[in-house]
């Protein structure tokens, strides 16, 4: 796998839970242009990986990115490496190359802040566009069904590995 694993993005996922134990889930802007493929789906903030930055500096710099969150805590990072890959219609378009799909390391955080806090629009100076359009807290269980079908293996095993975090 470590040769191979060259053709996929390094990326992080995060499973942003509040105290009741729901997670936070956006649902994408649709984009004719979307590396992941046009539609409207849901998905729990994700993102590139910058060289040399470490795992949960990327979680929480994403989480920030595409959430205005900064008020969480890390509480779990999923033990492997889960691997996706893209429809082969997609790779051409994919991100600054042709990976065939995600490297992805989760981590599990507890959200600390008010509500108030979250904001899906973009910061002021960030070179990044929104990723959502709406917000909502589910239960774990309700994310693989609203998640695009190439992501559901992945969330089936980083709800399996993460369920006692809830």
């Amino acid at each position: 796998m470590t040769e191979q694993s060259s053709l996929y993005r390094p990326c992080v996922g995060i499973m942003l839970l509040n105290e009741a134990g729901k997670v936070w889930q956006g649902r994408r802007c649709a984009a004719t242009d979307d590396p992941e493929g046009p539609g409207s789906w849901w998905q729990m903030p994700q993102g590139g990986i910058k060289e040399g930055e470490a795992i949960h500096q990327a979680a929480m710099r994403e989480l920030h990115e595409e959430t205005g969150v900064s008020s969480a805590r890390i509480i779990g990072e999923t033990r492997d490496w889960h691997f996706y890959d893209l429809p082969p219609a997609l790779v051409p378009s994919s991100w600054d190359r042709p990976y065939v799909g995600q490297k992805q390391k989760w981590v599990a955080m507890r959200f600390l802040g008010d509500e108030l806090e979250i904001n899906i629009a973009p910061a002021a100076g960030l070179d990044h566009v929104a990723e959502f359009d709406v917000w909502r807290w589910v239960e774990m269980s309700e994310l693989p069904a609203s998640v695009v079908a190439f992501k559901r293996t992945i969330y089936q095993a980083v709800i399996a590995e993460f369920a006692h975090l809830a």
